[in-house]
């Protein structure tokens, strides 16, 4: 499950090549759907699987980095609920997810994977086969066309961040596909692969990812 960007993603691996999802994207000027929708589609997607919560030996929640009081909300309930169930639970970055799911699609090369941070910012971090090209980071418009410019090539951007800064990381040498394409979602489906081949630890110790600090804590501190 992952609620780090405005949508609320759910998929299940059944084990057997069979992968069912269920989503939530919220039209324009509606708000994400993170707290009333999350739940209702665990459940969608089990039932269209045909298995109970106690059948799923090991949950998967997006880390992050994105919104706080998402991230928040996803973790909060992947917690409780592999506490509930006795699932083992394995947090997955959403930007490694992202690009999972586009290396999956396109094949070999660099995949920069960015999020809308906002403030004027950009979440990213880059993959190629598997290793780590650029660590998670929240980047200004400037440092991200630095970055990309900086992988080897081919590379292909993707996620919503691409769309809200594409003057920035096309001129800079990465390809980004039309705004219509599915790839620039966060998917959940790529987060069941992740996490099936990651080790799994203590529940307690799967926390978001924010890389900044929230508004909220930052208008404290100024205050």
């Amino acid at each position: 499950m992952d609620t780090a960007t405005a949508a609320t993603a759910v998929a299940l691996d059944r084990g057997d090549c069979a992968v069912f999802e269920a989503r939530h994207d919220p039209a324009a000027g509606e708000r994400p759907g993170h707290a009333s929708r999350l739940l209702g589609l665990i459940e969608e997607t089990l039932a269209a699987a045909g298995v109970a919560l106690d059948d799923v030996g090991r949950l998967a929640v997006g880390t992050g980095p994105g919104s706080y009081t998402g991230l928040r909300i996803g973790v909060a309930t992947a917690r409780a609920l592999a506490q509930a169930h006795g699932a083992q639970l394995v947090g997955v970055s959403t930007l490694r997810a992202l690009a999972e799911g586009a290396a999956e699609r396109e094949g070999r090369g660099a995949r920069l994977a960015v999020l809308d941070a906002r403030r004027g910012e950009a979440f990213a971090a880059a993959w190629r086969d598997g290793e780590e090209l650029l660590a998670p980071a929240a980047l200004a418009p400037a440092a991200l066309a630095r970055a990309a410019a900086g992988l080897p090539r081919p590379v292909l951007a993707i996620g919503e961040g691409t769309l809200r800064f594409r003057h920035e990381i096309e001129p800079a040498g990465a390809a980004i596909p039309p705004d219509d394409d599915p790839i620039h979602r966060v998917s959940a489906a790529p987060m069941c692969r992740l996490a099936r081949a990651a080790e799994p630890g203590a529940r307690e110790a799967v926390l978001p990812e924010y890389l900044r600090l929230p508004d909220a804590e930052i208008a404290r501190r100024r205050a």
